[in-house]
């Protein structure tokens, strides 16, 4: 299947590592002139280099971006554009809050994750949208969380913006089918990052166990019997994104080999 992605615009926000980084690596593979992003530019230039040498396309550079400083957002938008014209593509992502139960956050912790996990995903699709309606065509994916389906324990904090996310995504994609813009939200379940390693080890922590066997358990949990992969998580992002993609709009969709339970 031609994905009619060669020389298209992609801004992949928070990239230079986990899920944000796998996506760009296929999205380069793929023939995209990508832009990835992160807060740290020493891991953005390894990110670069690497996803340059494994999917062997060039058109591959990064800018430093803090989400939640939205003239930093906009600088983001501007180098895409100056460097390819117009954006194309783009794919909010953001690291996750805390874990925590609602009695551990504060006014200022909750303020944190919200500018983090949903008002970044706000700003920076307000500054494609100028070039996306310009073209009448664009494709926006939010990552967010298996919670979108099915809350979590002890992330409170997630369970209440991912859920905005999706909200959000259903909102706009009834105001941007008229200029054919589509957005769609894809929450990973288990899939094997530094994130899901950190929240292993939280856990752990807590039931006085090892991280590897409190992902022991959570396999048994899930019917494919494995954590995913951050690439199978990353070609469906590709597709939903992609020319392949003309109808499907304002879903959200769980990469998660089973594990939700809900309809």
């Amino acid at each position: 299947m031609d994905f009619h992605l060669k020389g298209k615009s992609v801004i992949i926000t928070a990239s230079s590592k986990g899920l944000g980084k796998a996506t760009a690596l296929e999205f380069a593979k793929e023939g995209a002139h990508v832009l990835i992003s992160s807060r740290n530019e020493e891991e953005l230039q390894a990110a670069k280099a690497e996803i340059q040498e494994e999917s062997g396309n060039n058109h591959v550079d990064y800018a430093v971006c803090d989400v939640t400083k939205p003239e930093q957002i906009k600088q983001l938008v501007q180098k895409a554009v100056e460097w390819n014209g117009t954006v194309d593509v783009l794919i909010n992502n953001a690291g996750g809050p805390p874990a925590g139960t609602f009695d551990q956050f504060s006014d200022e912790d909750w303020q944190g994750a919200f500018e983090l996990n949903l008002l970044s995903f706000i700003r920076t699709i307000r500054e494609v949208l100028p070039s996306m309606r310009e073209q009448q065509n664009g494709k926006i994916i939010n990552i967010a969380s298996s919670s979108i389906k099915q809350t979590l324990d002890h992330l409170i904090l997630s369970n209440t913006y991912r859920a905005g996310i999706v909200g959000l995504s259903k909102s706009l994609s009834q105001e941007l089918a008229v200029d054919n813009i589509l957005i769609n939200t894809v929450g990973p379940g288990r899939i094997a990052t530094d994130r899901v390693a950190q929240l292993d080890e939280v856990k752990a922590g807590k039931l006085g166990v090892s991280a590897e066997e409190v992902k022991e358990q959570a396999e048994k949990s899930i019917p494919m019997g494995r954590y995913g992969e951050p690439s199978e998580f990353a070609k469906t992002v590709v597709y939903l994104a992609s020319g392949a993609n003309t109808y499907l709009t304002g879903q959200a969709l769980v990469v998660d080999g089973g594990l939700v339970k809900a309809l």
